[in-house]
């Protein structure tokens, strides 16, 4: 457990280093004003610095060691229907976000904030980079590859409460309520394919495909604020939409459950 806090510690302690190395940078190479906000273009840096940094410190560290054994095993097959999967889920996760009751007080305001800088984000010149392509790596190095590798070896009789609190984890990490349901299910998923491959590999696809549909949607539907402004309104186009789903979520788990195994080469966290 000691392992895990310490990883999620330094995820987090990069995050507001490399966020002041840039906003210090912006002051004193630009002129900037410490009380505005960052440009789009620093804010994009600041994400990039944030993600390098992680991927530097935890390499260098020893914390996570690459390896190209999964990958020489060909896992083409769970690859895909990883991205399937990633397809499949999304609709779910909404119908059951909407069915929670809506935060109020500082959660919402919390949730607020957060969804704003995510749009501001997908609406930058390398927006797609710092949402979709470097998060997924990045988070799966941390909280697969590090954190919930530390904790199956805590506690390895108790693999699937293992997963529970890394996506436990995962969730808060997000620091928004609205969809910590969405990202704690997510955590399960990525938690259970890193446990049956001991790769962050199908974890990465399976993000990936996520983020990247999310951000499509996002410019395709302008913002959407809920399931309905994609679909629109109307309980049976909702259970059209559910059932949908549910028939390409269901086939791709079953797929991964017969598909996924550990290489016969040893496999650190890859």
């Amino acid at each position: 457990m000691k392992k895990a806090l310490l990883y999620i510690f330094t995820f987090l302690a990069t995050e507001f280093v490399a966020m002041f190395l840039v906003i210090g940078t912006y002051m004193l190479f630009a002129g900037g004003n410490p009380e505005d906000d960052l440009p789009p273009l620093w804010q994009v840096a600041s994400m990039v610095t944030f993600s390098l940094c992680v991927i530097i410190v935890f390499l260098t560290t020893g914390w996570f060691k690459a390896s190209r054994s999964y990958l020489q095993s060909h896992p083409w097959g769970v690859v895909l229907w990883s991205g399937v999967a990633a397809l499949g889920a999304i609709v779910p996760s909404l119908v059951l976000q909407g069915l929670l009751p809506e935060w109020t007080g500082w959660a919402k305001e919390m949730a607020d904030d957060t969804n704003e800088h995510l749009g501001q984000l997908m609406l930058m010149p390398g927006g797609y980079m710092v949402v979709a392509l470097l998060p997924p790596l990045v988070e799966e190095m941390v909280f697969r590859g590090c954190v919930l590798k530390s904790l199956l070896q805590w506690k390895p009789e108790k693999k699937w409460l293992m997963i529970a609190l890394s996506a436990l984890f995962f969730a808060l990490v997000h620091m928004n309520p609205a969809q910590l349901p969405h990202t704690f299910l997510i955590g399960l998923l990525l938690g259970w394919m890193f446990m049956r491959t001991g790769s962050i590999v199908p974890g990465v696809v399976y993000h990936w495909v996520n983020n990247t549909t999310a951000y499509v949607m996002f410019h395709v539907y302008h913002n959407p604020q809920t399931l309905q402004d994609i679909i629109g309104p109307g309980n049976s186009r909702l259970a059209l939409a559910l059932l949908c789903s549910l028939c390409i979520l269901l086939p791709a788990l079953f797929q991964l459950s017969l598909r996924m195994k550990r290489p016969e080469a040893p496999c650190e966290n890859s």
